[in-house]
């Protein structure tokens, strides 16, 4: 049985963000930038509304059609620096969303940072899936769409995996581990960069 896709708009800002606070607030990567569960539960929110906002001006975001999984993407051009230090993009995520906390503006930094330049690639920034639909394939099912664009045009896609379970799903798609893994600091968690080539159409 197929899984029903379609392009998400401002209408399902809310639907989105929603998705995204219920799949990562237990994330490791979600724990070391809100180290407190009560702080975290509070303010998790914003963060994920701030870069919903972000892919919804800039990029794309995938949903299934029964509003259980979506998928943040951005088109990164060729030779775009995205770990340039003149960036305030982290500096506003953090001014609007926790200011107090520097870990939400560090973690675009080093992200940001270990970002592979040189070629365009589409970035899969996010993705998220209902925890009571989890294992079912959906988060398959909404990589896989685009990864099929990706080979029939000829482009990459990279992300960043923040869990060893995420990563074994990304390596059964076709994605490798390049450089060395983000080693977040204050005795926080690793993330993982990988990088996939557009495979030849058969």
């Amino acid at each position: 049985m197929g899984v029903g896709i379609r392009t998400a708009d401002e209408g399902d800002r809310e639907l989105v963000v929603r998705l995204l606070d219920e799949a990562f607030q237990d994330d490791p990567v979600s724990r070391w930038v809100f180290p407190g569960d009560e702080h975290r539960r509070t303010t998790h929110p914003r963060l994920m509304a701030a870069f919903t906002d972000i892919v919804l001006a800039a990029g794309r975001i995938d949903v299934t059609e029964d509003g259980t999984a979506c998928a943040l993407w951005l088109s990164v051009p060729a030779d775009d620096h995205a770990g340039d230090a003149d960036d305030e993009g982290p500096a506003q995520v953090r001014a609007a969303v926790d200011p107090e906390n520097e870990r939400v503006e560090l973690i675009g930094r080093l992200t940001a940072g270990i970002h592979p330049p040189g070629r365009a690639h589409a970035y899969l920034w996010m993705i998220a899936v209902a925890p009571q639909r989890q294992g079912e394939g959906l988060g398959t099912a909404l990589i896989a769409s685009v990864l099929d664009r990706c080979d029939r045009d000829g482009v990459p896609a990279y992300l960043e995996a923040s869990n060893a379970r995420s990563r074994k799903l990304y390596e059964r798609l076709g994605f490798e581990l390049i450089g060395h893994p983000l080693d977040l600091p204050y005795g926080g968690p690793q993330m993982w960069p990988m990088w996939r080539e557009p495979r030849e159409q058969g």
